[in-house]
């Protein structure tokens, strides 16, 4: 085995989205696994390329005071969480930095007038959705030792970063509330006692695929069993099963997957207990919720989140507003009752479907949406049809808006632009191109995601008179 160098004394200075701190060995940038920054290490180089090289940690010798003891057993193995290591009011301050950093390197922009992040108000227990999946080829850890049993390799957990064929068994999750740790657990356990296969993911073979559990803070649960190639009574029985022993269970359906990915949006949801939606309130709204909806995955943030873009809107009632990549209307919705109008675009049917029937379960009349690629239906045609909006809020996916699409906003020149991104790279490479009709006069990062590197920003842009 080849000796790995060792790097002396590093001042660990930052800290890289893959959660790895960064330092410097003359003019060498060193990535170092679980290094935050404050840390002095020697380092243990493991790929070195011309600039920069990727190293774990071989002696820590001062910890940083802003370390902390990871809470999860799964840190390090696990893909999740990668930044827990470190507190949560330095994490604030490295997600903030690096929002700024992006506005200013990128787009070359002035963001001395931003706003403080605003933090999550829960940093355990914050999601409303997780996905897990079965396999029979569970990632080993030091702490399993040698197994001898077969069926000890089944495994229901999170995939392990950069194999897409291993998955970590999960004990305990902080990400999602009760009781979705016990349906899962439970589930497994089931499914091992009954001798139910877990899915073969280099083979594709076997029963059990895959497990989505939703809450909503109304208390409401949506389980999803996903299943492969089940044999004759496999589905009732575990579908029974999960049904008595979690009757608070508002949503129970299942999925027959056979394709060789696992994505659920072209599969066929069959309800097998309860109804086939669940309620999300926000406000005074109500908003439904199905297998393939989107939501934002911080209920309790996604509202503070909304809050922000509406007060940066600053309607008075008589605006003309779009709402871009409006999904199922969340923001559409939630803005409505202060515009005179609100027109939502979004690329996916069934999300837009889901958004009209939120205008109607909350008896909005004053909301229209369009499905369709947005570079395609936001047209002089469109605009000419609807009329030209005062105020436009974009929310696009972590792409950011075609180059089409920003094209077009140039073009209509509304007042206001709201551009709310949960990747302020892409944000800001828009931006080059907004910044010159307009001016960027407010920017709020939110926290949407605590112990990731994950951060939401909020611009206002105003249009240059």
């Amino acid at each position: 085995m080849r000796e790995q160098k060792i790097l002396s004394a590093l001042s660990v200075f930052d800290i890289a989205e893959e959660g790895k701190g960064v330092a410097r060995a003359d003019d060498l940038v060193v990535f170092v696994e679980k290094a935050i920054p404050g840390d002095i290490v020697d380092a243990a180089v493991y790929k070195k390329k011309k600039k920069f090289a990727e190293a774990k940690i071989a002696q820590l010798i001062q910890p940083s005071t802003d370390r902390v003891e990871p809470f999860c057993l799964h840190f390090g193995v696990c893909g999740g969480c990668k930044w827990q290591h470190m507190n949560y009011t330095a994490q604030l301050k490295y997600k903030q930095k690096s929002v700024l950093d992006a506005l200013q390197r990128i787009a070359g922009l002035d963001v001395s007038i931003a706003e403080e992040i605003l933090p999550s108000a829960q940093d355990r227990y914050y999601r409303n959705k997780l996905e897990y999946t079965f396999s029979n080829k569970r990632w080993l850890t030091d702490a399993d030792g040698e197994i001898e049993d077969e069926k000890d390799l089944n495994a229901l957990g999170f995939h392990v970063p950069l194999r897409f064929d291993k998955i970590l068994a999960i004990e305990h999750c902080y990400l999602q509330a009760d009781p979705s740790n016990e349906i899962r657990n439970s589930i497994a356990d089931f499914a091992k006692k009954n001798n139910i296969s877990f899915y073969d993911l280099r083979a594709h073979e076997g029963v059990l695929r895959n497990l989505i559990i939703r809450t909503s803070s109304t208390g409401e649960l949506l389980v999803i069993v996903v299943f492969a190639y089940p044999e004759e009574e496999q589905v009732d029985l575990v579908m029974e099963f999960v049904k008595a022993k979690f009757p608070q269970i508002t949503s129970l359906l299942y999925i027959i997957n056979q394709k060789r990915n696992d994505t659920i949006f072209d599969q066929e949801v069959l309800l097998y207990s309860g109804r086939s939606f669940i309620y999300e309130e926000m406000e005074s709204l109500k908003f439904r919720i199905g297998p393939k909806s989107f939501y934002q995955t911080n209920s309790l943030q996604a509202y503070e989140l909304y809050k922000i873009a509406r007060d940066f809107a600053d309607l008075k009632g008589d605006e003309l507003v779009y709402d871009l990549y409006t999904g199922t209307g969340t923001i559409a919705n939630f803005v409505a009752k202060k515009a005179k109008k609100v027109v939502g675009v979004e690329y996916v049917p069934d999300a837009i479907e889901d958004a009209k029937i939120n205008s109607q379960i909350n008896k909005i009349e004053n909301t229209v949406f369009y499905a369709g690629d947005m570079k395609d239906v936001l047209n002089a045609e469109f605009v000419q049809s609807h009329g030209k909006p005062d105020v436009i809020i974009t929310d696009p996916p972590r792409a950011g808006m075609h180059p089409d699409v920003v094209e077009r906003l140039m073009e209509i020149e509304a007042n206001k632009i709201v551009y709310v991104s949960c990747n302020a790279a892409t944000q800001a490479r828009d931006l080059i191109r907004l910044k010159e009709k307009y001016d960027l006069v407010r920017i709020k990062p939110v926290d949407m995601f605590p112990h990731t590197q994950h951060v939401e920003n909020v611009v206002l842009l105003k249009l240059k008179k």
